[in-house]
């Protein structure tokens, strides 16, 4: 039924006791005079009567009107009584009146209660375990996917793997090569003092030689590898999830482990290794430097001094921890690209989570290594 040539909505008194309500009772019939009509008439202490057959139209909204004034918003005088409302109109009013109801009865929400201890421990547990359950999947499909390589060599893709050993080797050889220094200048400047003081000079050799072949320069090759590589290759994968890129070489029929994660994996095992021989020579040099300088150990007998200090087992021990961490790298930066979800902070997020979790693991393998070594007399 239209309502464009209706009456508006109107209330008139007809006696003190009883109220005419005629016109379109509508949202657009009452227009912005919804409140105003709600009010009602004052109204006393006798019984109002609301005539409503003068009413011509009606809908949810002159209906929630209407329950507001027999709900008795108007004052605080006896409840009004309805009469001659049409049936069509009275089935609309006793729904919205049961809404009402229902709202009223409700019972408020409860606010969630604040997580103890105890939960947020079990929530963080629970979150931790899954991520791991991820990461064994995600390693298990990779490894799936280097036997595919490994049963038909000729789907390797060598202009990928040559890439990224120029990003995270050679590129990387500046950084890797002046930290390498500097810690050798401060290990061999840290021990010098001691060493003069019992007139053991020449032990700065030892020192610096295996300090920095056997554990800082895989270490401090690895750390900086992870946080300048195994970020790129989070926000690289990850910036691919979010623009749907993944989902677009899964829908063609290229593997994303095959083409992202593999050649980084094979190019960083072929990297850090290199890496980690380029920050020995730079390391020793430092050392040598600061023995110089501040024990007066010449180069010559400083070199004389490393060939007897540090056996071919120290040296290959740093060496090869190096593959080792090239994987845990490569494996936690790819593992967090790929759960990127969302928007660009998703994808900052997840890269410093790669960072973190890989030099974590980094730290903690190269622990496990340094005990295992222990246990084998190595």
């Amino acid at each position: 039924m239209t309502t464009d040539f209706l009456a508006p909505a109107a209330i008139a008194q007809i006696h003190p006791q009883a109220v005419a309500l005629s016109g379109c009772w509508t949202a657009r019939g009452m227009g912005d005079r919804e409140a105003e009509l709600a009010l009602g008439p004052a109204r006393g202490q006798q019984p109002i009567t609301l005539d409503a057959s003068g009413i011509e139209a009606l809908d949810t909204a002159g209906a929630w009107v209407l329950q507001q004034m027999l709900a008795g918003q108007g004052g605080d005088g006896a409840m009004p009584s309805l009469q001659g409302l049409p049936p069509e109109f009275a089935k609309l009013l006793d729904g919205v009146r049961q809404r009402a109801a229902g709202q009223a009865n409700a019972p408020a929400a409860a606010m969630p209660a604040t997580p103890n201890v105890l939960a947020r421990l079990g929530r963080s547990a629970a979150s931790m375990l899954e991520q791991l359950l991820a990461m064994l999947t995600f390693i298990g499909e990779s490894s799936h996917a280097m036997f595919g390589w490994l049963a038909h060599p000729g789907r390797i893709r060598w202009r990928v793997v040559l890439f990224n050993l120029r990003s995270a080797g050679f590129d990387a050889l500046p950084i890797v090569g002046l930290l390498s220094f500097l810690l050798g200048v401060v290990v061999a400047y840290q021990g010098a003092d001691q060493l003069r003081q019992y007139g053991a000079n020449i032990f700065v050799v030892d020192l610096v030689g295996l300090s920095m072949l056997r554990e800082f320069a895989p270490l401090i090759t690895a750390i900086i590898v992870a946080g300048r590589s195994g970020s790129a290759y989070a926000a690289q994968i990850g910036t691919m999830t979010v623009t749907e890129e993944i989902d677009a070489m899964r829908t063609i029929g290229i593997e994303p482990q095959e083409l992202l994660v593999l050649p980084k994996v094979l190019a960083l095992v072929i990297a850090l290794p290199l890496l980690t021989v380029f920050a020995d020579v730079l390391g020793i040099f430092g050392g040598m430097i600061m023995a110089k300088v501040q024990l007066g150990v010449g180069f010559a007998e400083f070199l004389d001094r490393l060939v007897k200090a540090v056996s071919i087992t120290s040296y290959l021990v740093g060496i090869g921890k190096a593959p080792v961490f090239a994987v845990i790298i490569v494996m936690v930066g790819c593992f967090q690209g790929f759960r990127t979800h969302g928007g660009a902070d998703s994808v900052g997020r997840q890269t410093t989570r790669s960072v973190v979790q890989s030099i974590f693991l980094v730290i903690v393998a190269d622990a496990f290594f340094s005990v295992a070594f222990s246990l084998l007399d190595l």
